[in-house]
């Protein structure tokens, strides 16, 4: 561990790290921060994208070896004091590891080389919500995730949070134009669906074994209608019990898994 400890939350590194908590400084610097033990350990999994780590005496003892392969890395390591990292940190209880890191998301051209499972985030604004649905696609082994123009910023503090850690393990593409992306999916021969709980065909109705991109939209009111109108269909997640419906995140779980398990088992 390079240096004293950080202990001015005014200081001019302290300064530039906090501001990318900041939608706007985060595009600006192209970067954005990384808390907790999970997202640094995946952050650093990847060559050149953690840039500094901020770390607490205590967080040094529990997680060692992040400091050393941090070290090993050559990325500059700060140990911060408790009031430092709450100024860096975005949650209630600072788990003591933050990390600058670099965005890491790519055109949506790139993400689609031979795609056979894809999430569309469409108006998608609740950033835990879409964090979980990263986190889900990932799982499901999905090949990209793609955030429209009109989606939330993944790299804001709650979302990548949610993620927990996945953001760093597949490609994710970043304000797409929702139009532009369902006819590039179609053109590489995925068949997009809509999600959604007015659909005309649930999942037990759609054969779900080839290429597939799956749009989700807002939880509180949907998909519009002009991207309903551009899915090959309309589908919705059945509810067998008394539930009125199901929330955002795990809608998007049970159709890529549903997706997932139909090209395993074809």
């Amino acid at each position: 561990m390079a240096g004293s400890e950080l202990t001015n939350v005014k200081s001019p590194r302290v300064k530039a790290a906090r501001r990318l908590t900041k939608r706007a400084f985060r595009e600006q610097d192209r970067k954005f921060l990384a808390e907790g033990p999970q997202a640094v350990r995946e952050a650093l999994r990847l060559d050149g994208v953690v840039l500094e780590l901020f770390s607490t005496a205590e967080a040094e003892l529990r997680h060692p070896e992040l400091i050393t392969e941090a070290t090993l890395r050559d990325v500059p390591v700060h140990r911060a004091s408790g009031e430092v990292m709450a100024e860096l940190s975005q949650t209630v209880t600072p788990q003591g590891l933050v990390a600058i890191c670099t965005l890491v998301h790519v055109p949506l051209e790139a993400a689609l080389k031979e795609p056979r499972l894809v999430a569309v985030l469409a108006h998608v604004r609740d950033p835990g919500n879409a964090g979980t649905v990263l986190r889900a696609a990932d799982a499901a082994g999905a090949d990209a995730v793609v955030f429209t123009d009109a989606s939330v910023d993944p790299y804001n503090g709650k979302c990548v949070r949610a993620s927990a850690g996945s953001l760093f393990h597949l490609p994710v593409v970043v304000g797409a134009p929702a139009g532009a992306a369902v006819r590039q999916l179609k053109e590489r021969g995925l068949r997009v669906l809509a999600a959604d709980g007015a659909g005309k065909h649930t999942l037990d109705d759609v054969d779900l074994s080839g290429p597939t991109a799956w749009i989700f939209g807002n939880e509180a009111w949907g998909l519009p209608e002009e991207l309903l109108a551009d899915a090959d269909d309309v589908v919705r997640v059945p509810i067998y019990g008394q539930a009125e419906s199901l929330n955002l995140a795990t809608a998007a779980a049970v159709c890529l898994y549903s997706s997932a398990r139909a090209q395993r088992v074809s």
